[in-house]
């Protein structure tokens, strides 16, 4: 029968935030020296969110919930709630 042993998590799970932010730091930086890594133009990033913004008003089951809880979150400030003085 094989003794058990106790697991420690290993690889970047377990690995320190700070050195874990260090190494894709690292790797961004590597990115750019070679040319590789991308920089939205304000264009782009425009159109991307254009784009983002229409796929998801499609469902309208979902715009509904995010309207229930905007809703809710402001709690009937300006409607059927008297200001205080």
């Amino acid at each position: 029968m094989k003794k058990r042993t106790k697991r420690r998590g290993g690889g970047f799970a377990a690995m320190d935030p700070r050195r874990l932010r260090e190494i894709a730091r690292e790797g961004g930086l590597a990115a750019h020296a070679e040319g590789k890594a991308h920089q939205f133009t304000s264009e782009e990033a425009r159109r991307a969110g254009k784009k983002g913004g229409r796929s998801v008003s499609r469902d309208r089951k979902y715009m509904a919930e995010i309207g229930r809880r905007g809703g809710r979150a402001r709690k009937g400030t300006k409607k059927g709630r008297r200001r205080r003085r």
